[in-house]
């Protein structure tokens, strides 16, 4: 069996995307509930390399840190209020069932 992507959502994210990915058994944190509400970006990028998480942001500064380096263990973008809580659920679902953690590094996908 692969191992499966684990997720950090990032501050601007509604919790409800949270606690339905968590109902379907996929391992997910928060901003608000790791204590990095209000952190830089920084400090979030510094979190998700410890704990090799993919990021799911709707920050466009985080594509730009994508720009600059291949450093990260995955970024998951989707710019705020294009997509229905529904349809980010279901993206984040097939990321993690298309691709495995090793294959997230560096790269960006789009929602």
């Amino acid at each position: 069996m692969k191992d499966k992507i684990r997720f950090h959502l990032d501050e601007q994210v509604d919790p409800e995307i949270a606690l339905q990915l968590r109902r379907r058994g996929i391992d997910v944190t928060t901003t608000v509930e790791v204590g990095l509400r209000s952190s830089s970006d920084q400090s979030q990028l510094n979190f998700i390399r410890q704990q090799n998480r993919v990021i799911f942001t709707h920050d466009k500064d985080f594509l730009i840190i994508a720009n600059d380096t291949s450093d990260h263990p995955g970024i998951v973008y989707c710019k705020q209020r294009t997509r229905s809580i529904g349809e980010m659920i279901k993206g984040l679902i097939l990321i993690q069932e298309i691709y495995t953690p090793e294959e997230m590094v560096g790269r960006v996908e789009y929602l």
